[in-house]
């Protein structure tokens, strides 16, 4: 490591060190071995160095990050005093450290949102079956984002205790708009599609339109006839003033919509 990229991460006054760091994460970018040396030794020795340069260089861990980083992320991870465990969630999540899962699994109890909404992002990415009860009773909390990264994150996950989880958000709602939840029940498909066309006959239209939704967002054909009868005959409102048909006719466009993207890629 040149000595002297060391030396400007710890030189003059803030604004400069950021500015210095920018140059860093681009150098490094470009294969700069230098650069990425100081930008793991900021890491490493994270004590030594400003929370601000500690955070956004763990915004682009996978830039520069290698296998010498887990150990002092794991400590940052647990680190109350330093303060930056959102960041080190950050890192352990984009250098694929799974050693970090049981930390992650603790910081769900975090008193800093932040913190506790990248603890949950992170499961998501290292995560598997086993973090499903930790990660479960965050669909019912107070803060809509904390319920939609936990959606997120049991879509990633999946399996039987995911799909449980969400389904049951499905039947028993404790909010009323639950796009987050359709979106992660589609990470299902293909299996998920009879149950959703099942569930498109449900007495509650709430849950109608969320299927619909579902079924939209998997953007798999065999959703289609289902969302057809349901724009076509369905006349169900929600408890917020949506209607199921119109769910319906959108669950259809965003099929098309997934569905040609598919293609424009594979093309």
């Amino acid at each position: 490591m040149n000595p002297a990229d060391a030396r400007r991460l710890k030189d003059g006054d803030l604004e400069t060190r950021e500015e210095n760091l920018r140059l860093l994460l681009v150098r490094a970018a470009d294969g700069d071995t230098s650069a990425k040396e100081a930008l793991c030794a900021l890491v490493r020795d994270y004590s030594d160095y400003h929370r601000s340069l500690y955070s956004r260089a763990l915004n682009r861990a996978a830039v520069f990050g290698d296998d010498t980083l887990k150990a002092p992320l794991l400590a940052s991870l647990a680190d109350t005093r330093y303060n930056c465990q959102a960041w080190a969630a950050m890192g352990c999540a984009a250098l694929g450290f799974r050693d970090a899962v049981p930390g992650l699994v603790a910081m769900l109890d975090h008193p800093q949102e932040m913190a506790r909404e990248q603890a949950v992002i992170a499961l998501g990415v290292l995560g598997d079956e086993s973090v499903v009860p930790a990660l479960t009773p965050v669909l019912r909390d107070s803060i809509a984002g904390m319920r939609e990264r936990a959606a997120e994150a049991l879509g990633m996950i999946g399996g039987d205790a995911a799909l449980a989880a969400l389904w049951d958000e499905l039947e028993n709602r404790r909010y009323y708009r639950i796009g987050y939840i359709a979106s992660a029940l589609a990470e299902f498909a293909p299996d998920i599609i009879p149950r959703l066309c099942e569930a498109a006959d449900s007495d509650d239209p709430d849950q109608r339109y969320w299927t619909a939704v579902a079924l939209g967002s998997t953007g798999d054909d065999r959703a289609v006839p289902t969302l057809e009868r349901l724009m076509a005959t369905d006349q169900g409102s929600t408890v917020f003033d949506g209607m199921v048909s119109v769910a319906a006719k959108k669950g259809l466009r965003t099929l098309r919509r997934i569905q040609a993207a598919i293609a424009a890629r594979e093309s």
